[in-house]
């Protein structure tokens, strides 16, 4: 048994902001009280810190299979758990990618095995992620995919994407998209702006993202097939998703704390460790994306987890890798600019963390009180602590927020009852 005295105890789904004790019997939460007496138990004192639900990253790249000199299921899993992180969700994009119940079948055993931070898979909405061809979505499902992506890569075939969008439809499950039309797109990774003028690089335009998104929108509205924009970059793009919420109830959004952090100004500082798909945008989208979070356009808070190697980010920009790093930073970057820089609760943070990412998904979101799972985050809001690309428990350190100084530093991480981080 593990009794947690005296934390700041934070649960959305109950409505609580109070202190008080958690004691944990097993793999269930058995008492949320004052003054919990357990002489039994394991104490942990937790006076001065918040209690809060595990948190839930719908949008993760493990590399695995395919790509293990980047990052493997075991790595990945131990930087989520360091993060705050009780469940992931891994994007398909592998090599192979998962189209098939073979590949489904080896990330779920390697997971098991690892038993870390609790590992969900999603599977690819066209075979090979060609975008020709549904794969068996159905089976996928039966054998536990949780969803459909293509992420990396949009799935440009309108007609192709109805029909998937109807499938799900009929197998509740969702369906998360990558919007980026490689038409408006001249050089993948840096906004087409300022910054791609000054480097002489063509950039991706903001047109790229909202034209997709602007179709997809129109094709969730039809289908009612629960539909996630992934990491959204444009300002338009938001604006799209809050006019279409008012039309229908199936679209979803997420956003990453790179997109709500830095703007293109910061490829110019951190070179290619600043190249993601979606790029980095204006001060304005930047700001968009904060006002779409604090009023509920946007649902979710993601990672977009890209872990690459060294020597794959020291390459040009034109062929370096997109992606950075994210599980390590996330909390801390939210409860930077999110919470003390723009006023949003932290109960509102753990629903955009926990909550919501695990409600889309169909999974039950943990919850601090009595009978629910034993998944748990806790964490110093106001506790800073210096990023360290030698302290990464992840395979890779492509960041532009090494040597950043952030709050929101997290003391332990439970999952099932089981402490699988500490500090």
């Amino acid at each position: 048994m593990i009794l947690i005295k005296n934390g700041r105890v934070i649960d959305p789904i109950t409505d609580v902001d109070d202190i008080l004790d958690v004691l944990i019997d097993g793999d269930k939460i058995s008492e949320v009280a004052k003054d919990i007496s357990c002489p039994d138990a394991q104490v942990i004192d937790a006076t001065g810190l918040i209690v809060g639900p595990g948190l839930c990253d719908t949008h993760v790249h493990f590399r695995d299979p395919g790509f293990t000199y980047k990052e493997d299921i075991e790595t990945g899993l131990k930087a989520a758990a360091k993060g705050g992180f009780t469940t992931v969700i891994c994007m398909a994009n592998t090599k192979p990618v998962v189209d098939s119940v073979e590949t489904l079948n080896y990330i779920y055993d390697k997971a098991d095995k690892v038993n870390l931070t609790r590992l969900y898979q999603t599977a690819t909405v066209t075979k090979g992620m060609q975008g020709k061809e549904l794969v068996d979505m159905k089976t996928l499902k039966a054998n536990g995919a949780v969803g459909f992506t293509d992420d990396g890569v949009p799935v440009l075939d309108k007609e192709l994407l109805l029909q998937a969008m109807k499938e799900a439809k009929a197998l509740d499950v969702p369906i998360a998209l990558h919007e980026e039309d490689p038409l408006f797109i001249k050089g993948a990774g840096v906004n087409m702006g300022r910054v791609s003028e000054v480097l002489n690089y063509g950039g991706a335009s903001h047109i790229a993202e909202d034209i997709m998104v602007a179709r997809d929108l129109v094709l969730a509205m039809e289908t009612g097939c629960d539909t996630c924009i992934q990491h959204i970059s444009s300002r338009v793009s938001v604006e799209l998703v809050r006019a279409m919420k008012k039309l229908c109830s199936s679209v979803y959004a997420e956003a990453t704390p790179h997109h709500f952090t830095l703007t293109e100004e910061e490829v110019l500082k951190s070179g290619t460790n600043a190249r993601m798909n979606p790029p980095l945008r204006t001060e304005a989208d930047r700001q968009a994306i904060i006002d779409g979070i604090k009023d509920g356009t946007i649902d979710m808070i993601v990672t977009d987890h890209a872990p690459h190697s060294t020597e794959e980010k020291a390459r040009s920009m034109a062929t370096a890798p997109s992606g950075i790093t994210g599980l390590e930073t996330s909390l801390g970057l939210a409860v930077k600019v999110l919470v003390h820089e723009n006023g949003l609760s932290l109960k509102r943070l753990f629903e955009l963390m926990s909550v919501n990412p695990m409600r889309l998904y169909r999974l039950t979101p943990p919850s601090i009180r009595k009978g629910s799972v034993a998944d748990i985050v806790i964490l110093s809001e106001d506790e800073k602590w210096v990023v360290k690309a030698e302290e990464f428990a992840s395979k890779a350190s492509n960041s532009p927020f090494v040597g950043w100084e952030l709050p929101g530093r997290v003391h332990m991480t439970i999952r099932d009852g089981r402490i699988i981080y500490s500090i």
